[in-house]
C-alpha cells in the first residue's frame, strides 16, 4: 500500500470513529437518571420533578420513572428531586452521566420551618391567592376577623349602619354574602350569622387567611361568586403551648385571649382557645344622642383536636359562643319593654354552637392517592330588636363531603371526585311575619388538575347538585395558570355561582331606619357568571425583592335578589332582577422592600358596580368607584421593634335617601364625601413578651351626621343605614402578648 493510500485509509478510519462516537458525545452532554421508591426500588415514581439546583431548568420523570437533563443548563452539579408525598432530596452529580434517585415516603415527616420573607401572593396556586400571615395580623389590633383585613387591599370591611355594630366584608365590589367564608376549608359563618359573623372569630384563633379571587374550586360548594376567604385556624400540633393576648382602648373596650395547647403522646394534640370582649361604656362624641359604638359582651370557646398515626390524619373541633349587643340612644334601657320605651335602641342576643371533623387516609405506597371525609354541623339562634321591629331567627345546618383523589398515569394528571350533602333549616320572624324553609341538597363533583411542573396548571371542575326547592344546579369552574417564567405568572378564572339569599339577614341595615320592608314577589335563587384574570411579576430592584400584581374580574348576574332603596322613598323593596346587574373590578398592587426591614405596599382599585332598579341601571349605593391603599412596615433586626402605618383613601360613593326625587338619576347624584383614614401601630418585642401601642383613624375623620333624623328616631325621616365613613373618630389602644413555645 502506497503512502498516499495509507494516508487515505487513516483519514477514513478517523472519520468513521468520529461518526461512531457522536451518540456517546451527545449522551455525555446530558444527565440520564431514574427516580424510584426507596422502599421498593422496582417501583418508578412517575411525574417526579427534577431540576438543577438554583435554576428553573428541569423536567418530570416519564412512565418508567426516567429523566434526562441538559448539562449545559446546570449552574452547579446538583439536582433537586421532589415528588408529592415523598421527602425531597438534593443529589450531587458531579462527574456522573447516570444516576438513580431513591426517595423515601414523607409519612411522619416533621415540619421544617424556614424563617424569611414570605410572598404574600402565592406563585404556586392556580387561583389568585393572597396570604395573610400571623405577622400581618399582628400589624394591627386584630381583635377579631373584621379587623384582620386592615393591612390588606383586596378585602374591604365596612360598618353596615350607625347603631347596631354589624359589619360586612366586600370583595370585587360585591357584598360579603357573595364571598364564601370557610374555616379550615369547611363552610362556616353563613346564612343567618351574616350580620355579626366577622365578630365570631377572634384574631388569636387565626393561623393564616387565604383570600382567593374568582369562583375558586367546586369542592367547597356552589355558593362562591366573588371569591373565597379561607381562615386557617391554629394547628394544635404546631402552635405555642401558651399564648396570651390582652387589649384595651381609651373608649373602654377590652379583650382577653388565652390559647393553651399540648401533645398527648405521639399521636394526639389539642388546643383550647378562649376569647372574651367587653364594652360597657356608652360613648357619643358627635353629640347626636346616639352611642357611637354598640356596647355588649362576647364569650367564645374553641377546642380543637388532632390525631396523626401512619396514613391516618383526623381533626375535629367544637365552638361555643354567646354574644349580646345593645345600640341606640344613650338613654336607651334594655330592661324596658318596647311599648314603654321612650328611646330608640337595638338589641341582639346570639347563641351559637358548631363542630366539625376532617378525617383522611393515604393509601400505603401511593402518597398521591387518598380519601377524606369532612363533616360539620351548626346551631345558630338569635333574638334582636331594631326600634319597633323584632327580628328573630334560628338556623340548623349540617354538611358532609366525601372526597377521593388520585392520579391518571402520573402526577401531572390528578383528579378529585366526591359526593356531598347539605341540610339547611331556617326559621325567621320579622315583626308580625314568620317565614321558614328547609333545604336538602345532595350533590356530586369532580375536578381534574393538569400540572406539567414547568409552566402550565389547569384546574377544570364541575358539580351537579339537586336542590329540593329549586331543582338541578350545574356549576362549572375553570382556573388556568401559566408561568411565562418563574417570576412572571398569568392566571385566568371563569365559572358559575349559585346561592339562595337571606334578604333580611343580609340587609339588617335597612331595619335601622324608618323604611318599610316590602317583598314584591317570590324570590328566586341568585345566579352569576364570573370571568377574570391576573398577572403577577416578582422582581428585584437594587437587589431588593418586590412584586407587582394586577387583576380584572367581571361578574354578571343572570338573577339577583335586588335590594332597592332608590325607587320608592320610605321603603326597601326586594324583588328579582329585571334587567342587568354586574360588577367590574380592577386592582393594581406593588410591594417592595425599600431597605432591609422596611417594606412598602401600595394599591389602586376601581369599581363599576351597577344594578337595574325598576328598569334604571344605576350604581349600587355605598361602593366607592376609586380607592387607594398604602401600607408601610418597618422592623429592626430580630424584630425587636416593629412599626406599621396604613393609609386608605376612599372616593365618592352614591347614596340612597328617604327623600323623594323626580327621577332615579337625580338620586344617584347624591354622594358621600371623599375621605382618608390612617392607622398606625408600634410593637416592642422581648424574649417572650410583645407590647404594642396603636391608633386607629389617626386624622380623626368622622362622617358628618351619620344618622339622619337622629332627633326623631321614630319619625318618617330616620335613617342610620347610609354609613360610608368612620363614626367613632380617633381610637388609641394598647396591648400585650405573651407566649411560651
Amino acid at each position: 500500500m502506497s503512502i498516499i493510500q495509507k494516508g487515505k485509509f487513516w483519514h477514513l478510519t478517523l472519520a468513521l470513529l468520529a461518526i461512531l462516537s457522536l451518540p456517546s458525545q451527545a449522551t455525555a452532554q446530558r444527565l440520564q437518571g431514574k427516580v424510584v421508591d426507596k422502599n421498593n426500588t422496582s417501583q418508578p415514581l412517575i411525574g417526579a420533578n427534577v431540576v438543577w439546583l438554583g435554576t428553573d431548568k428541569g423536567t418530570a420523570t416519564d412512565a418508567s420513572g426516567s429523566f434526562s437533563l441538559a448539562l449545559a443548563d446546570a449552574v452547579s452539579p446538583t439536582i433537586v428531586v421532589t415528588y408529592i408525598g415523598y421527602t425531597p432530596d438534593t443529589i450531587a452529580v458531579q462527574g456522573k452521566s447516570t444516576v438513580t434517585v431513591a426517595l423515601g415516603s414523607a409519612s411522619g415527616l416533621k415540619e421544617v420551618v424556614v424563617e424569611g420573607q414570605v410572598e404574600r401572593h402565592s406563585a404556586l396556586t392556580s387561583t389568585q391567592t393572597e396570604i395573610i400571615t400571623v405577622r400581618d395580623l399582628e400589624k394591627s389590633a386584630c381583635c377579631n376577623l373584621a379587623e384582620s383585613f386592615e393591612t390588606n387591599a383586596s378585602v374591604e370591611v365596612s360598618t353596615t349602619d350607625a347603631v347596631s355594630g354589624a359589619k360586612q366584608i366586600q370583595m370585587l365590589g360585591l357584598d360579603g354574602a357573595y364571598t364564601l367564608l370557610t374555616t379550615d376549608n369547611v363552610p362556616a359563618l353563613r346564612g343567618l350569622a351574616t350580620p355579626y359573623r366577622l365578630n365570631y372569630l377572634s384574631g388569636t384563633f387565626i393561623g393564616s387567611i387565604d383570600i382567593i379571587k374568582g369562583m375558586g374550586s367546586v369542592l367547597n360548594g356552589y355558593e362562591s361568586i366573588s371569591g373565597q376567604v379561607n381562615v386557617s385556624l391554629r394547628d394544635p400540633a404546631k402552635t405555642e403551648r401558651l399564648y396570651l393576648n390582652l387589649y384595651g382602648n381609651h373608649l373602654g373596650r377590652y379583650d382577653a385571649n388565652l390559647n393553651l395547647s399540648t401533645n398527648l403522646g405521639s399521636k394526639w394534640s389539642t388546643l383550647l382557645m378562649l376569647h372574651t370582649d367587653q364594652l360597657h361604656h356608652r360613648v357619643d362624641r358627635n353629640n347626636d344622642g346616639f352611642m357611637d359604638l354598640a356596647v355588649g359582651s362576647q364569650y367564645n370557646v374553641y377546642n380543637k383536636w388532632k390525631y396523626e398515626h401512619g396514613d391516618w390524619v383526623s381533626e375535629f373541633g367544637i365552638n361555643a359562643l354567646t354574644e349580646e349587643k345593645i345600640g341606640g340612644q344613650l338613654k336607651y334601657s334594655e330592661n324596658q319593654s318596647i311599648a314603654a320605651q321612650p328611646y330608640y335602641g337595638t338589641e341582639s342576643d346570639v347563641d351559637r354552637l358548631s363542630g366539625f371533623n376532617k378525617t383522611s387516609y393515604t393509601f400505603p405506597g401511593k402518597p398521591y392517592q387518598s380519601i377524606g371525609l369532612i363533616t360539620s354541623a351548626t346551631h345558630h339562634a338569635f333574638t334582636s330588636q331594631y326600634g319597633w321591629r323584632a327580628y328573630n331567627g334560628e338556623q340548623n345546618s349540617a354538611n358532609a363531603r366525601l372526597i377521593f383523589q388520585s392520579i391518571i398515569g402520573d402526577t401531572r394528571h390528578t383528579y378529585k371526585t366526591g359526593l356531598s350533602y347539605t341540610l339547611e333549616d331556617y326559621s325567621e320572624s320579622l315583626s308580625d311575619s314568620a317565614f321558614s324553609r328547609t333545604e336538602r341538597i345532595p350533590g356530586a363533583f369532580a375536578e381534574y388538575i393538569y400540572n406539567n411542573a414547568a409552566d402550565l396548571t389547569v384546574v377544570a371542575g364541575a358539580r351537579v347538585d339537586y336542590h329540593n326547592l329549586y331543582g338541578t344546579v350545574f356549576t362549572p369552574r375553570l382556573n388556568i395558570k401559566y408561568d411565562f417564567s418563574p417570576t412572571s405568572i398569568a392566571r385566568i378564572a371563569a365559572g358559575r355561582g349559585f346561592r339562595v339569599a337571606n334578604p333580611i339577614a343580609e340587609n339588617t341595615a335597612a331595619l335601622v331606619s324608618s323604611r318599610r320592608i316590602r317583598v314584591e314577589e317570590a324570590l328566586d335563587p341568585e345566579e352569576a357568571w364570573s370571568v377574570g384574570g391576573s398577572f403577577t411579576h416578582y422582581f428585584k430592584l437594587a437587589n431588593r425583592p418586590g412584586s407587582f400584581v394586577t387583576d380584572f374580574y367581571h361578574t354578571s348576574f343572570t338573577n339577583q335578589v335586588v335590594t332597592d332603596m332608590y325607587s320608592s322613598p320610605g321603603q326597601v323593596l326586594f324583588y328579582n332582577l329585571k334587567g342587568r346587574s354586574f360588577s367590574n373590578s380592577f386592582q393594581a398592587e406593588v410591594q417592595y422592600e425599600i431597605l432591609r426591614g422596611f417594606d412598602a405596599k401600595a394599591a389602586y382599585k376601581y369599581y363599576d358596580v351597577r344594578t337595574s332598579y325598576k328598569g334604571d341601571l344605576l350604581q349600587k349605593p355605598m361602593i366607592p368607584e376609586h380607592r387607594f391603599f398604602v401600607n408601610l412596615g418597618f422592623a429592626t433586626p430580630f424584630d425587636k421593634w416593629r412599626a406599621d402605618l396604613t393609609t386608605q383613601f376612599f372616593g365618592l360613593m352614591p347614596l340612597a335617601t328617604l327623600e323623594h326625587q323626580p327621577a332615579p338619576t337625580e338620586m344617584q347624584e347624591r354622594t358621600s364625601d371623599r375621605f382618608m383614614t390612617v392607622n398606625s401601630q408600634v410593637t416592642r418585642a422581648f424574649k417572650r413578651w410583645d407590647v404594642y401601642l396603636g391608633v386607629e383613624n389617626l386624622l380623626n375623620y368622622r362622617q358628618p351626621n351619620p344618622i339622619i333624623g337622629a332627633d326623631e328616631p321614630f319619625g318618617n325621616n330616620f335613617d342610620a343605614s347610609m354609613v360610608w365613613g368612620p363614626i367613632t373618630g380617633r381610637t388609641v389602644y394598647a396591648g400585650l402578648r405573651y407566649r411560651i413555645d
